[in-house]
């Protein structure tokens, strides 16, 4: 590769790192679901989160066992779920061939649109100490991101704002299901914390973090319009526009301790 500089009249030779994408064939029960473009790391996590934010499980002991196993045309990652669970989502119908971290690929109506369950959300409450805590943090603990320069992070911290779990992807959809299967596998309750995502934040991305039974979502990014409404019907905090010295509370305010530091 070459590097010009607008200044100089000769490039010069570089290097750099590349993120690397790669379709990645979620196959239930020895049948294919899902086609999705991600990087290639933490797939176990992403086996666990996906199968829960798809509604194919509930809980993480409906998932007996994930195997990788590479392909010609990329990798598949086979999930052996609980008979019973397995027949509940063979009797569903959604076929997905994603793009890079696709959100609704695969819906056929409107009615189809993922939706989580209503349910009474935790009553957390972290300070706003905490937030600026974990987001001060969060660029170093983004080793990928530092590298190449083209991946989502999604992390998930303590009240206190200590960043317990951290995972990156090329899809943000993709590292948010990563961070909520390693949450899941470590047994980690998800209400004794807040979840930090570095893109936007889109309706999928907050149904996710309520089938997940978050109770804040903390966002780099603003949130859509269709994000906000299903974050309040959720009972979520949303924040998001979150930079060093200042968030944008949108709703669910009432979860915040306005101390200024973590302690």
């Amino acid at each position: 590769m070459q590097v010009v500089a607008y200044a100089e009249p000769t490039p010069r030779p570089g290097t750099r790192a590349l993120a690397v994408e790669a379709p990645v064939n979620l196959v239930y029960g020895s049948v294919p679901h899902a086609v999705m473009m991600a990087t290639p790391g933490d797939l176990e996590d992403f086996a666990y989160g996906f199968s829960l934010t798809e509604g194919i499980v509930e809980t993480a002991d409906e998932i007996r066992a994930v195997r990788v196993e590479a392909a010609p045309e990329g990798l598949r990652l086979l999930v052996d779920l609980a008979p019973g669970r397995l027949r509940e989502h063979l009797a569903r119908k959604r076929a997905i061939s994603g793009r890079t971290g696709c959100g609704i690929c695969g819906i056929e109506d409107l009615a189809d649109l993922p939706r989580a369950a209503l349910r009474e959300a935790p009553a957390t409450r972290v300070p706003v100490g905490a937030i600026a805590r974990a987001l001060a943090d969060l660029d170093a603990a983004q080793a990928l991101g530092a590298e190449t320069r083209a991946v989502h992070a999604a992390a998930w911290a303590r009240r206190d704002g200590t960043l317990a779990a951290v995972r990156e992807d090329v899809g943000r959809h993709n590292a948010l299901d990563k961070l909520i299967g390693a949450l899941m596998r470590a047994g980690a309750d998800p209400a004794d914390g807040f979840l930090i995502i570095t893109s936007r934040c889109s309706f999928e991305m907050v149904e996710k973090a309520a089938r997940l039974g978050a109770a804040m979502v903390v966002a780099i990014s603003a949130p859509t319009s269709l994000a906000l409404e299903r974050a309040r019907a959720h009972g979520l905090t949303l924040c998001a526009i979150a930079r060093a010295d200042t968030l944008t509370v949108f709703c669910g305010g009432e979860r915040l301790d306005p101390a200024p530091s973590a302690g």
